[in-house]
């Protein structure tokens, strides 16, 4: 198996784009290939004080690049959407390189970075515009809000989505005038660093977009110290601590954390664009994804037919560790996540849970490789049925009828993404409205809502706070303030005038404005 990148790879090498990293540290990250667990490459780990150097040159860079005009700006995120494009073959084989995960996922990732790209950068103006306001006093009061950017806004980025959450989220931020460091993974620096060359290329200002690789627990606390925003994604208790931390410092965080995804399969559902759904929404990444789908109720009328049609799709999923598009379902990312996947299937059955296909780590395709698995008869209080799994496992369960499928999806700390499948769209929206996710597909595992790009995107309760996407995922990087101009007197008591008179004449201002419909 070749991990370095495959034949036909025209990007830069490994060690040329660890060669970008500014630091005098002398320490190095080791970054595996999930594919054959062979080290790939050693990027040099930066340190607490590289990060706060980061941030200071980024502020002084980030004014310059905020007074540009927002058309310029715009005009240089479209042309790195172009050199993504360009880059399509080199940024996939780096992506599964590092992330492990199959081509057709990767190739989900470059098309939503230049999917986002596009999106804002046809709004950006029109988000910064100035919106005039309705004022205390018609024609005599006028009063404008104007956005303007935070300064520096910090991303700590996971391993799953290494191109994805290295830079889609963080265009709004620079198209808003921040300047922007990224944290990723310590699993997955190349593919940040090869976003950070090619917005380079573009025109972005160097110190506008930093890559800082190290460890998390070292560099996590300083980057939320330096920066005037955050942007976190990952797990719920790593999130609580940035969140504890941002509050003490009063940064604004966003926050996208844990899900455990539920869908509801109703009785009227047509089971054969049901089963693809649900084979897409629980193993597209090997399952380490965000909003995937791991818990399925099934109305019992259609449980044994649909458990039937399940297995036999998942049993024929290619599960391989290439570069080919052939394969369906990629590798995990390390050891401790094959741990994890495989102690909450071992406990499920060792419970009682009914192994229906999979549930086997498969060394001969590659030494992270995870047969994708259905369980049914699952005991409540497992962690694979309460906890995030995240990984090629999803369970089933029959239900008797839309309240009991809700009351199930719903007894979960989690509310990232659900979804419901039916034979009536507008039933099923009625379903998805009483789901407590951040988003529902109806008759979608999750593209149709992902890639919908002007609708905001996030969790409700245990998975996080804030959105992506949409209004949102812009007006999250700008902070407001509010002009009003005055005209004529001050709205003051005039001089001479009794103090009783004047409130008596405002609260009779204020009835009629009311009245006239002007509040």
């Amino acid at each position: 198996m070749t991990v370095s990148p495959p034949p036909g790879y025209d990007g830069p090498s490994l060690a040329d784009l660890a060669a970008d990293v500014s630091t005098d540290s002398d320490e190095t990250l080791s970054v595996s290939a999930p594919f054959t667990g062979e080290t790939v490459g050693n990027v040099p780990a930066c340190t607490p004080a590289d990060v706060r150097g980061a941030a200071e040159r980024a502020r002084e860079t980030q004014q310059s690049w905020s007074d540009r005009p927002v058309g310029e700006r715009a005009a240089t995120i479209e042309r790195f959407a172009s050199l993504v494009e360009d880059s399509r073959g080199d940024l996939l084989d780096l992506i599964q390189i590092e992330s492990g995960k199959a081509r057709l996922d990767a190739h989900e990732e470059v098309l939503d970075v230049v999917a986002t790209t596009s999106y804002y950068a046809d709004r950006a103006a029109e988000y910064l515009t100035p919106e005039r306001k309705a004022g205390v006093v018609p024609l005599l009061t006028s009063v404008h809000k104007h956005r303007d950017p935070y300064g520096v806004v910090g991303f700590i980025t996971p391993w799953n989505y290494p191109l994805t959450l290295a830079v889609s989220d963080a265009l709004p931020a620079l198209l808003a005038g921040n300047a922007v460091l990224v944290k990723p993974a310590e699993e997955t620096p190349h593919t940040a660093l090869f976003v950070a060359r090619l917005l380079r290329e573009a025109g972005v200002p160097e110190d506008c977009f930093r890559v800082l690789p190290g460890e998390g627990k070292r560099l996590g606390e300083p980057l939320v110290e330096s920066v005037d925003a955050v942007s976190f994604t990952g797990s719920t208790a790593v999130g609580r601590e940035v969140a504890a931390q941002a509050g003490r410092e009063l940064v604004p965080a966003t926050l996208e954390l844990g899900g455990n995804g539920p869908i509801v399969v109703r009785e009227d559902a047509p089971l054969g664009r049901t089963v693809t759904g649900a084979v897409r929404g629980g193993f597209a990444s090997a399952g380490q994804l965000c909003i995937a789908t791991e818990r399925i109720y099934v109305h019992e009328s259609r449980y044994d037919v649909f458990c039937d049609r399940l297995v036999e799709r998942v049993r024929n999923l290619d599960l391989g560790a290439n570069f080919e598009y052939s394969t369906d379902v990629g590798s995990l990312i390390s050891e401790t996540q094959l741990s994890k996947v495989q102690s909450h299937v071992d406990e499920a059955v060792e419970a009682g849970a009914t192994l229906l296909t999979g549930g086997r780590h498969r060394p001969d395709v590659g030494p992270l490789a995870y047969e994708p698995t259905v369980l049914t008869d699952v005991p409540d209080d497992t962690a694979v049925a309460c906890e995030e799994t995240f990984g090629p496992v999803v369970t089933v369960t029959p239900v008797e009828d839309d309240e009991d499928a809700l009351a199930r999806a719903n007894d979960d700390p989690y509310g990232l993404h659900g979804s419901v499948w039916t034979g009536d769209p507008a039933t099923g929206k009625s379903v998805a409205r009483e789901l407590d996710c951040g988003t529902v597909c109806v008759n979608d595992a999750y593209i149709s809502m992902w890639a919908s790009t002007g609708a905001p995107m996030g969790g409700r309760n245990d998975s996080g706070i804030g959105r992506r996407h949409g209004d949102e995922g812009f007006q999250k990087y700008t902070e407001t303030q509010s002009v009003a101009v005055q005209r004529g007197h001050p709205i003051a008591p005039p001089a001479g005038v009794p103090n009783r008179v004047v409130a008596a004449t405002l609260s009779a201002y204020l009835r009629l404005t009311r009245a006239v419909g002007l509040r």
